[in-house]
């Protein structure tokens, strides 16, 4: 930033001269932009503003009311100050006309006492404020390369802040026009109480330019969006006024903003971007504290504490056919989910988990039972979305910390109903029947045991010689015993898929002729992915 009349006073070749205040003392912060000598009493329009001017005040005027007029020019043009050195014109002070037109107009007045070469002063000064404008430049020139980049990869809200914060050190959000925070970067803050009560307090500050600063709430604002189509701002919290670079920051980071968001709009809406980031923060613990999981879902709208909460997992019942195509169709399945929730009254936070999931935590309003909210959901989401999926959900729990046992079954759920599907409007634990029973059971020791009493020679074999018989009985059990279908699934020929069930009986001592030993295995094979499931 440039300096100030206060930082030119500090410098040694101005101290020299004994410099003393003698009007304008409170405007002492303004700004500098450069320094100019001049005799003539004329000179305000040779000005443009900012200037330092400095004179013996040999050639100005000795009526009043001429001075006065001089101080009241220099002032009109935004010059930033006035340094009169005494002894030529003025000997030891200044007339009393100069002095109350400097106070009247606020503009800082200066005497030096003694002689200084005011080279030595405008050299100083204008190599600070070309050093300074050297280090703008820099960093303007770092700000376009980062956000460049970001742009042409196309950072996702989050990498963008976190950019933002970087340069700044400033917390920084981006909501929406309903005032609903989509990213946040707390800057090493408490993100809970960022988020306290945000929508109220973002209604209260509504700036009538696009890139504004409201001093009450110490925001740095600008508006976020292309074509005129505005959709979301940009706020900087700032402890006072914000510098020309943290607005150009912000103005490009906007940018960025608005130009990713077009180059997306084939994929999923900021809003799921959100919900999503919110979702997997949760499941992978990426928040410390609950409470800050809850802090940001009521950012967006979603209310979780205090609420019971029910976990959805969404899943396709068919491969799209390509992965771009199968993404696109996820996104689609994702807003169709939030639609659904929106037409049934549902708040809800909606958001891909990955690659083939669509994740829901759905808090049930009071004295709605899970059921209910569950098969409203279900029908809007089937009015409104073709393609066939399936809609698992896991037990109702009571807090935050509690969802990620809940999204895991809904996620065991949705895995075993997808593979068989009955036309259900939803699938809970009691639905799967045997594989839901051992998945109540799956850390019953005695279940454990029988597992891998059935197996285990299997699995160590396979291990040892890094081989796929495990798969191939899963194979041969899931077809009903069928060899004909087991060798067209497993995409082998019937004399191989017959030598490799040889090898399994050899392996597991047992005849796969017989019934009752094929149940066992295939028991013992539900609870294996149980056990595996539970501890990814």
């Amino acid at each position: 930033m440039l300096p100030t009349v206060a930082d030119v006073l500090a410098l040694d070749t101005v101290r020299r001269g004994s410099p003393r205040v003698v009007a304008g003392g409170d405007r002492l912060d303004t700004r500098v932009r450069w320094v100019h000598v001049g005799e003539v009493h004329d000179i305000a329009h040779l000005l443009r503003g900012g200037e330092l001017v400095l004179t013996t005040g040999v050639a100005l005027p000795s009526e009043p009311g001429k001075l006065a007029d001089y101080i009241g020019e220099l002032a009109a043009v935004g010059a930033s100050g006035l340094i009169v050195e005494l002894g030529r014109r003025f000997v030891r002070e200044l007339p009393a006309a100069v002095v109350e037109a400097a106070e009247e107009h606020g503009l800082p007045l200066i005497t030096l006492a003694r002689e200084t070469p005011f080279v030595q002063i405008t050299e100083s000064v204008h190599a600070r404020i070309i050093d300074i404008q050297l280090q703008e430049l820099r960093a303007s020139e770092q700000l376009h390369e980062v956000f460049t980049e970001l742009s042409v990869e196309g950072a996702s809200p989050a990498e963008v802040l976190n950019q933002v914060t970087r340069f700044s050190g400033l917390a920084v959000l981006l909501e929406n026009l309903a005032h609903q925070v989509l990213a946040c970067d707390a800057a090493g803050g408490d993100t809970g109480s960022l988020l306290a009560n945000w929508e109220t307090r973002s209604r209260a500050v509504m700036p009538s330019e696009r890139t504004a600063y409201d001093a009450a709430a110490g925001w740095l604002v600008t508006m976020v969006g292309a074509r005129g189509q505005d959709w979301g701002r940009l706020i900087l919290l700032h402890d006072g006024p914000p510098s020309p670079r943290d607005i150009v920051l912000a103005e490009r980071a906007a940018t960025t903003l608005a130009l990713s968001r077009l180059l997306e709009r084939h994929q999923e809406s900021l809003e799921r971007q959100a919900h999503g980031t919110i979702l997997t923060g949760i499941l992978t613990h990426a928040y410390a504290d609950p409470d800050e999981a809850a802090a940001r879902a009521r950012a967006v709208g979603v209310p979780l504490t205090g609420r019971r909460l029910v976990s959805v997992v969404i899943r396709l019942t068919a491969p799209v056919g390509t992965a771009l195509g199968e993404q696109a169709r996820l996104g689609e399945l994702a807003e169709a989910g939030a639609a659904a929730c929106r037409e049934a009254k549902l708040s809800a936070l909606v958001g891909a988990l990955d690659q083939s999931r669509v994740g829901v935590l759905l808090p049930l309003p009071p004295r709605t039972a899970a059921e209910t909210a569950l098969g409203a959901l279900a029908e809007r989401l089937r009015a409104s979305f073709a393609t066939p999926f399936v809609l698992a959900a896991g037990s109702v729990v009571e807090s935050i910390k509690d969802v990620r046992r809940s999204f895991l079954e809904a996620e065991q759920v949705a895995e075993v109903a997808v593979r068989q599907p009955d036309g259900r409007p939803f699938y809970r634990l009691p639905d799967l029947r045997l594989r839901g029973l051992l998945h109540l059971l799956r850390d019953d020791a005695r279940l454990q045991t029988f597992a891998e009493r059935e197996l285990g020679a299997l699995l160590a074999y396979d291990a040892q010689r890094h081989g796929d018989l495990t798969r191939i009985l899963r194979i041969y059990l899931d077809a009903g015993r069928n060899k004909a279908v087991a060798a067209q699934k497993a995409h082998l020929s019937r004399p191989a898929f017959y030598d490799r069930l040889r090898r399994l009986e050899r392996v597991l001592d047992t005849d796969l002729d017989d019934v009752e030993s094929c149940l066992s295995l295939h028991v013992a094979l539900l609870a294996l992915e149980t056990f595996r499931r539970e501890s990814t």
